[in-house]
């Protein structure tokens, strides 16, 4: 897993390259919503584009977790389907779903069913690199979403070249990155991690969560900022010196955002000591995300070494598919 989170940098290279030669078999087409369906490290990738086409598009853009689709998927709408392994149960079933309502579907996978399926319907398909965690393929997935719907004249190419800056100023930046990482780690280390970011990088702060869950084996929760003012914050009443915030933080967080986080910090002081800020790097939307992604996936492996724990193994997760598929 290390490996791999140290090749961040060349996926997302490798996923412009991907992105780029795809000859896309759909015809340009107008639709009336974009629904992205996938889960775990295969649905991430939905979750945080849906923050950077928040302001751009003029249609909703909703990312599915779930086997069924929403009762509004029609013949007119978008409909990507992610599933890396090509053989989710649920991505599989959501993918039939949207053929029986006549959706465009474009297909996000390394192979297995879903490859099968949209070969035999004619489907477009982007086959990215098989044979790794799903987790660890986030470069892959994401920016095939983003030629997708940059082919459809959705977005705009933009993205490319933030990409490409993000990747220059990564590889550049590697062994500060890891530094930084062991220092928060060591911070996390022995508690439990609350993490906290402003809504428009709420995808961001997930990828953490859900990274600290698989890679470091912790539970641990995340909340967006305007939202949880408005519910969780009461919820800070009790000694919480077991566990430790951390607040994922840009400096083109809205200003009132970042005036609710100022106040935050005085509240949370009075129940932990443990309070950690991390400021993202870089110009652009991409640069930024990518730039806290690629810091706290060093983080949850990291930790998982402290722990003493393998971080690519999910044997939780390979005894429920077992047995489901018993069931």
């Amino acid at each position: 897993m290390k490996k791999l989170v140290q090749e961040f940098a060349t996926q997302l290279q490798e996923g412009l390259i991907i992105g780029k030669s795809h000859r896309f078999v759909t015809p340009q087409a107008a639709f009336t919503n974009v629904v992205v369906t996938g889960l775990g490290g295969s649905g991430i990738g939905g979750s945080i584009v849906q923050n950077y086409v928040f302001d751009q598009l003029k249609m909703p853009f909703v990312v599915n977790k779930d086997y069924f689709l929403p009762a509004f998927v029609s013949k007119s709408s978008l409909v990507i389907v992610c599933s890396y392994s090509g053989n989710t149960e649920e991505t599989v079933e959501a993918l039939n779903h949207a053929l029986k309502m006549k959706s465009t579907v474009i297909c996000i996978t390394s192979g297995g069913k879903i490859a099968e399926i949209a070969k035999k319907k004619g489907l477009d398909c982007i086959l990215v690199p098989a044979g790794m965690p799903p987790r660890s393929c986030l470069g892959y997935s994401l920016i095939q979403i983003l030629y997708t719907l940059n082919h459809f004249n959705l977005i705009d190419n933009k993205f490319e070249k933030e990409i490409a800056a993000t990747i220059k100023s990564m590889k550049a930046a590697e062994k500060d990155t890891q530094k930084k990482a062991k220092v928060l780690a060591k911070k996390i280390f022995g508690k439990l991690p609350i993490i906290y970011s402003s809504a428009t990088y709420e995808g961001v702060a997930i990828r953490f969560r859900q990274q600290l869950n698989e890679n470091s084996k912790m539970l641990c929760w995340h909340g967006a900022i305007p939202e949880m003012n408005h519910n969780e914050l009461v919820g800070w009443r009790d000694d919480a010196k077991d566990k430790v915030v951390i607040l994922l933080r840009n400096d083109d967080d809205y200003e009132r955002v970042q005036t609710r986080m100022e106040i935050n910090k005085k509240i949370f002081k009075k129940y932990t000591p443990n309070i950690v800020e991390v400021f993202s790097e870089g110009k652009s939307y991409w640069e930024k995300a990518f730039y806290l992604i690629h810091l706290t996936d060093w983080v949850s492996v990291i930790l998982a070494d402290m722990r003493e724990l393998d971080a690519t193994e999910v044997k939780v997760i390979d005894f429920l598919k077992g047995s489901l598929a018993k069931s």
